[in-house]
């Protein structure tokens, strides 16, 4: 019984811990580079926040996976010149902020932890149980291909105004490739987001130096709309897109109501595709003297969407979908609503839907139009025969044009 007991503390201990971490990013140095798939050898800075504000010893785990993210075959030696495995030392604390927090960071490669080889990475924090607290992915290539990504309207009929699609083109002059369909892989990923990608696509044409993916209707992702924003850089006072704030235990922000409606037009309005940058203009650390401010969104709608939930949606959660970013319909307001702790800074965010068939829908509230700006990334992963791991040999990048 006593062990039963252990168990389950530590069970809600690491729970706990989870639910506390906030604003997790892994970036390169660069500003408003908001992609973790760099050259091997670029650094790259994980951070994040701790709300307990307790000085926890977290430790970061290096793991080399395939294609498929699978863990590889490689040992840790083999991929890593160091250690896998080490404690995250870069501990801060938050100042003169009324939601206390400590702010971790490490940076990769470091003088413990240096990658030897290209391919995906996924990167874990765990807390002093050895247990996992969050994960993130990143990859590192070699520029061994290069890879042009069109990016055009849809060629199908029936998404002619909804969707576009991708096509692009692999230039190999320096590899020898004699099995495209064995040794090549490649994965389409929709704005830095790992739940919109597309994979398994073979070569539709063959040329000497060169393998070509030219499908119609294989490659079409969802246009989806520009992301929504706001800008809470003054937590005292309103900014872009906030029309009330309130002082309890933590500062309130009040977005301004999103109102439903099927017939939407586009409308184009920058954005940074869902990302989104800490900042606030009250300090001079971003890292420790920003505050944190609960963010109320709601959207107005004429009735309950039946079978379905819906969840504010963007990458100050890694796009994913949990009870922490989950609306609620409140039947007398005809709204839904949610409250989430937020870092001061530019957020993109917009709504996601998910019914009993578990697909996330992220255009059904916000429409899906074909002039959408997106960015797509195609991965070229290599694993010729007899090699134990897959290689990446070239990444490209496409925008939208209208006027195409």
């Amino acid at each position: 019984m006593y062990k039963r007991l252990i168990l389950v503390f530590l069970l809600f201990s690491t729970s706990f811990y989870a639910q506390n971490i906030k604003t997790i990013q892994l970036r390169p140095l660069q500003e408003n580079n908001f992609s973790a798939m760099v050259p091997l050898g670029t650094v790259l800075e994980l951070s994040f926040d701790d709300l307990d504000a307790d000085s926890k010893e977290y430790q970061y785990k290096i793991e080399h996976m395939t294609h498929d993210w699978q863990k590889s075959r490689l040992l840790s030696s083999q991929f890593i010149n160091g250690f896998d495995q080490n404690t995250i030392i870069n501990v801060t604390n938050s100042f003169n902020t009324l939601q206390n927090y400590t702010h971790y960071s490490v940076r990769i490669p470091n003088v413990n932890t240096v990658l030897t080889k290209s391919g995906n990475y996924l990167l874990s924090v765990l807390d002093s149980y050895d247990e996992v607290v969050f994960t993130r992915k990143f990859v590192l290539y070699e520029n061994l291909a290069t890879v042009p990504v069109s990016v055009a309207r849809s060629r199908n009929t029936k998404t002619l105004n909804t969707q576009q699609t991708i096509q692009f083109a692999i230039n190999h002059p320096g590899i020898q490739i004699n099995n495209p369909g064995q040794e090549i892989h490649v994965t389409i990923i929709k704005n830095n987001n790992w739940n919109e990608i597309i994979t398994g696509l073979q070569p539709t044409f063959f040329k000497p130096n060169q393998l070509l993916y030219t499908y119609t209707n294989k490659t079409n992702f969802w246009g989806g709309n520009e992301y929504l924003n706001f800008d809470s850089k003054i937590i005292r006072n309103k900014s872009l897109n906030i029309v009330k704030i309130t002082k309890e235990d933590v500062f309130n922000h009040y977005l301004y109501p999103f109102t439903y409606n099927e017939f939407r037009a586009y409308t184009y309005n920058p954005d940074i595709n869902g990302q989104f940058v800490v900042r606030t203009l009250e300090g001079n650390d971003n890292n420790t003297e920003a505050d944190y401010a609960l963010m109320h969104f709601s959207v107005e709608v004429a009735d309950m969407i039946e079978e379905k939930e819906m969840y504010v949606y963007g990458a100050f959660n890694d796009f994913s979908i949990t009870d922490e970013n989950r609306m609620y319909y409140n039947p007398e307001t005809k709204t839904y609503t949610a409250s989430i702790l937020l870092k001061q800074g530019f957020y993109n965010y917009t709504f996601a839907t998910i019914g009993t068939d578990n697909f996330v829908n992220t255009h059904e509230i916000n429409g899906t139009f074909f002039e959408t700006e997106n960015e797509y990334t195609v991965i070229v992963y290599y694993k010729p025969f007899g090699s134990l791991y897959d290689r990446v040999i070239g990444i490209g990048n496409g925008f939208f044009n209208q006027n195409r």
